[in-house]
Formats: structure tokens, C-alpha cells, sequence
């Protein structure tokens, strides 16, 4: 990847309504952790989840956002925002 070259972030609609749910601090910390994401997709701390071919979570506080990268797209699309003991729950 050049430096010129930059993913398009995007939200699913599940990621949409759980970052309404959130306190505002975290919902402001989550987006900007989310929008990172357009310039390098895999941050140090990125873990990419067991069982899943493309589906990857970064850690922000007691939450997780878990992200797919189409690298063919230049997308990253937010699947999921939410509590660390709620989040895996319907992967």
C-alpha cells in the first residue's frame, strides 16, 4: 500500500445503532478509533478473530469494534461496537 492510498471506512447498520447506545466518550473514542482504521487497517493491537477468515477487532477500553477488510475495495466496514462480553455474542 503507497501512502496515497486510502481504505474508505464505513458503517453497518448494527455498528451504527450500538454507537448510539454508548456513553459519549466512548462513542467519540470508538469513532476515531473506527476512522483510523481508512489509513492503515491493521493497526498494532489488531487481532485478527479465531475462526473467521476476514473479520478483525481492536481494542478500545472495555470495548471492541469488529471490522472486515476488503483490501480488493480499499474498504473497512464496522460490523460491531460494543461491550467486550456482548460482542461476540451473534458472530
Amino acid at each position: 500500500m503507497t501512502s496515497a492510498e486510502r481504505f474508505t471506512v464505513e458503517y453497518a447498520a448494527e455498528a451504527l445503532k450500538e454507537l448510539r447506545k454508548l456513553d459519549q466518550t466512548v462513542a467519540r473514542r470508538a469513532v476515531k478509533a473506527i476512522d483510523a482504521l481508512g489509513i492503515n487497517p491493521r493497526p498494532s493491537g489488531t487481532r485478527q478473530l479465531v475462526g473467521f477468515t476476514n473479520l478483525w477487532r481492536i481494542r478500545v477500553g472495555d470495548y471492541r469494534i469488529i471490522y472486515t477488510i476488503r483490501d480488493s475495495e480499499l474498504l473497512v466496514l464496522a460490523l460491531r461496537v460494543a461491550h467486550r462480553r456482548e460482542v461476540y455474542r451473534s458472530l
